[in-house]
């Protein structure tokens, strides 16, 4: 059967990129697509569906404001154009699919509800628990439209049916389905420096936002590398608590073992992470990160906290390493560990097969 999908993100952003290309590049293998994001996915888009004839694609770009008030002005007058082009399609979509940024937006999601078509909520992440970590000051009105949208919602797609307990999505297991968008080309993303050649380098790679924990990875590196003489850093991102991180590093000592390059890009990565020995993620919340697929695939293991669909994919000491919490206390002993594994490269390339038998773009193209 051939479908006629509307597919809804908010204004995206470079962290954004990957996951909603992947989505687009699997709905588009078994439906005409009717598309609205905008702002970094508009060049991103405007490439990749020239040669998609099936994708139609409306930008609404938010500007980035500082302004409380004007961020709130821009997200109303956004709701509006997204709700004038999801009644205009009114006659082609058949379904409406709400992805990154869909739980902030209950009108959209109201004019799809009245137009009878099925509206699901697809959760690559929580706005809400994001909102904990990051200092929202829209933080108890993301409550309020979470709840709205949710309940609007004729199903909810998760990552891992770990995440129903731990974003508090009970009440709603009944229409809960479980699916991911992630796949991994294996010809880029691939071993191209064996583990035992690389240098002693440990690092995180991603946002730098609280809700990540990367605060508490600069914090344990004084007793990391008291501990490993020879090792050197890699904290590779953006975000609001670069300073803080440059502050952390300084206040410990340890600036001169530190590298921080910045944001890295997508084409990027896999050099990256082919000089890592270790990457540690210590999220406070996750859904699915891209990242820890993508260092597994190039052959590095992985020390993450056990949070979101990561203990679907990371056993420890069989695909990568668990860490109880992401307190300095317990990052800086788990780095220690996972070091001086003896079991290492055995456990990076048991890594490295699990996300080669399971992150196959066909696999993830027959579960939708």
């Amino acid at each position: 059967m051939h479908l006629s999908i509307g597919l809804v993100t908010s204004p995206i952003n470079k962290a954004s990129v990957t996951p909603v290309s992947n989505y687009l590049a699997i709905l588009s293998q078994f439906s005409d697509l009717y598309v609205i994001t905008g702002n970094y996915a508009k060049v991103l888009f405007e490439a990749d569906t020239e040669s998609k004839p099936n994708v139609h694609v409306h930008f609404i770009n938010y500007p980035i404001e500082s302004s409380i008030f004007l961020k709130f002005i821009h997200y109303m007058y956004g709701q509006l154009r997204y709700s004038y082009h999801i009644f205009r399609h009114s006659n082609k979509a058949k379904i409406w699919i709400f992805f990154v940024g869909g739980e902030r937006m209950p009108l959209p999601m109201m004019i799809a509800h009245l137009l009878r078509k099925p509206v699901l909520l697809y959760m690559p992440g929580s706005a809400i628990r994001d909102g904990e970590f990051s200092k929202d000051p829209f933080s108890k009105m993301t409550k309020i439209l979470s709840a709205l949208t949710r309940n609007l919602s004729s199903r909810i797609i998760l990552y891992s049916p770990n995440l129903i307990s731990e974003w508090n999505l009970e009440p709603y297991r009944y229409k809960i389905l479980i699916a991911h968008e992630h796949f991994l080309d294996f010809n880029t993303f691939t071993v191209t420096t064996p583990l035992p050649d690389r240098a002693p380098l440990i690092g995180y790679i991603g946002r730098l936002s609280g809700e990540k924990g990367v605060q508490h990875f600069a914090q344990a590196l004084p007793a990391i590398l008291s501990d490993q003489q020879d090792l050197r850093v890699l904290i590779g991102g953006d975000g609001p608590l670069k300073e803080l991180i440059e502050a952390s590093l300084q206040k410990g000592g340890v600036t001169a073992r530190v590298d921080l390059p910045g944001w890295i890009s997508h084409d990027d990565l896999p050099r990256y992470l082919n000089q890592l020995r270790l990457l540690v993620l210590p999220s406070y919340t996750e859904g699915l990160p891209n990242i820890m697929l993508e260092a597994m695939a190039c052959g590095t293991p992985v020390l993450a906290t056990p949070v979101g669909a990561i203990p679907d994919v990371i056993i420890d000491g069989k695909t990568g390493f668990i860490m109880e919490n992401n307190s300095p206390e317990c990052i800086a002993e788990n780095v220690i560990r996972a070091l001086n594994s003896p079991d290492l490269e055995r456990i990076a390339e048991a890594g490295r097969r699990f996300v080669e038998e399971n992150f196959t773009f066909e696999k993830t193209v027959e579960n939708w």
